[in-house]
């Protein structure tokens, strides 16, 4: 793509909330998720229904993971058979017990992205230089958004069940004006600093078919930039964008080819957290049930030290 702008000028006159926190702040519109926003997630618990969002970690299929990334390798390195073969160490009193280690890719599972993941013009979220993300992110790394935490009121956007599908198409597109679409089908309103959950279907078909059908002419559903979508998440002060796909946005704007530009727009420019590979099938099914669409959303990624991102089982109360 010779004729792809660079992202730097594709958005030169995005908007920015670089040091609206201070000038050393890592965490940013998760600053909007206040005590009262706790509160009025609380609120919205009606039925005390528990869902997870997680996907399986070291399917035996394989999990969805953005391509170039590997599945979870996990192993055993203690378990019966070690004791059966003698070469367990027997404790005093005679327990056995297991034990496994895992490599992983720390974005390939249901996961939150650092707010230093994505960056142009030498510059991460806040202004940090981004050398500062060499040998680890020294700055806006995955662990002040793992050590605060992620609660408030949660909103699903079934985009799928909208538009009378169980899936959205390969490069499938909306926009802002879709999910206020979808909200007011839903008999929903979308208010200020409400977790933005949307629903596509996508990571649900990656069980219902194989692999290579699922990457083939790989392509992912998803938000679309414009400048008035930008200016509509920094104006509501969205906090946290979760999608069931790998990459929380169509994979390239159509008409200029730029990969990814909502990373950089909402990501590095407005402190948007970003919530990826969520499972929301059940969580669809009983809003859909019973046509609630609010509910308190709690979320913490594991406290990893440096990491660009981490994994996470954020659990909804319905």
């Amino acid at each position: 793509m010779t004729d792809t702008p660079y992202v730097g000028d594709f958005l030169k006159d995005s908007p920015k909330n670089w040091g609206k926190w201070g000038p050393d702040d890592e965490v940013g519109s998760l600053n909007y998720l206040t005590s009262a926003e706790v509160l009025r997630g609380v609120a919205s618990v009606r039925s005390g229904e528990v869902f997870t969002l997680q996907v399986p970690m070291g399917n035996p299929g394989g999990d969805p993971v953005w391509p170039g990334r590997e599945s979870i390798q996990r192993r055993n390195v203690m378990d019966e058979s070690f004791f059966e073969r003698g070469e367990g160490d027997e404790t005093p009193g005679g327990a056995h017990y297991s034990d496994d280690v895992a490599t992983l890719f720390l974005q390939a599972s249901t996961q939150y992205d650092s707010l230093g993941h994505v960056w142009f013009d030498g510059q991460i979220w806040n202004g940090y230089d981004a050398s500062t993300t060499a040998g680890g992110m020294a700055r806006a790394s995955v662990l002040p958004i793992a050590e605060r935490g992620v609660v408030g009121r949660g909103v699903l956007l079934d985009v799928a069940r909208h538009r009378g599908k169980k899936v959205l198409d390969k490069g499938e597109t909306f926009t802002h004006e879709d999910l206020l679409e979808v909200a007011e089908a839903q008999g929903l309103t979308i208010e200020k600093h409400d977790v933005l959950i949307v629903r596509t279907g996508f990571i649900g078909s990656y069980y219902d078919t194989t692999p290579e059908e699922f990457y083939d002419g790989f392509l992912e559903p998803g938000l679309t930039y414009s400048p008035e979508l930008v200016r509509w998440f920094r104006d509501m002060e969205i906090p946290n964008l979760v999608t069931d796909t790998i990459a929380n946005e169509v994979t390239f704007e159509p008409g200029t080819g730029v990969t990814l530009p909502l990373h950089s727009a909402l990501m590095r420019n407005l402190g948007v957290t970003f919530t990826e590979i969520a499972w929301l099938e059940e969580l669809a099914e009983a809003c859909a049930a019973d046509r609630r669409w609010t509910f308190l959303y709690t979320a913490a990624p594991l406290k990893v030290v440096g990491g660009t991102g981490a994994p996470v089982n954020p659990v909804v109360v319905r």
